[in-house]
């Protein structure tokens, strides 16, 4: 419940006006840069804008007070701009298993996705998380704002059908001691 419904619709809005863009995982093999089937989903990146400050100041407020109670983290701010993910069942989005914590960005620490669908609008399409000896799946309820930390494995599974539309957002500070 991070946003109301109204809110989640004008948030789709500004992310459905942006350019998206085929996001994947590339890896550089002997003969240059070659696409990995690790990802298939679209992307665009919604900056701090004067339209969109009230996400921004929203999220960090959230993520501020949720650091203090659970996780204590040394964080300086969001470590990227926020990112509106789509993934469309007619090109069989998913995100096999990851982490948040990539080569030449700033550290990482904490992720989020913010549930922007209806759960009923997808099949398929789970955020999964693995924390430990099982893999949990993250609540699909429109609104909801999972969190945890960018060196835990996670995986958003095929979609079978329907459109999946998601925030993600990372917050990044000094590295990990």
């Amino acid at each position: 419940s991070a946003f109301t419904p109204a809110e989640l619709d004008a948030i789709i809005a500004i992310g459905d006006q942006l350019k998206l863009e085929k996001a994947s995982v590339t890896y550089t093999a002997g003969d240059g840069s070659t696409e990995d089937p690790t990802r298939m989903t679209r992307t665009a990146w919604i900056g701090r804008a004067p339209e969109t400050a009230w996400i921004y100041d929203r999220l960090e407020r959230i993520i501020r007070t949720l650091n203090s109670q659970v996780y204590r983290f040394d964080l300086s701010g969001f470590s990227d701009q926020l990112q509106y993910t789509v993934y469309n069942a007619d090109e069989g989005g998913h995100f096999d298993w990851h982490i948040d914590m990539v080569r030449h960005s700033s550290h990482r620490k904490l992720s989020f996705s913010l549930q922007l669908s209806e759960p009923d609008a997808y099949e398929g399409c789970d955020l999964e998380i693995h924390g430990g000896p099982r893999t949990m799946p993250a609540p699909r309820t429109r609104g909801a704002l999972i969190a945890f930390p960018s060196y835990i494995m996670h995986r958003v599974t095929p979609i079978r059908a329907g459109t999946r539309k998601a925030l993600v957002i990372w917050t990044a500070g000094p590295p990990f001691r």
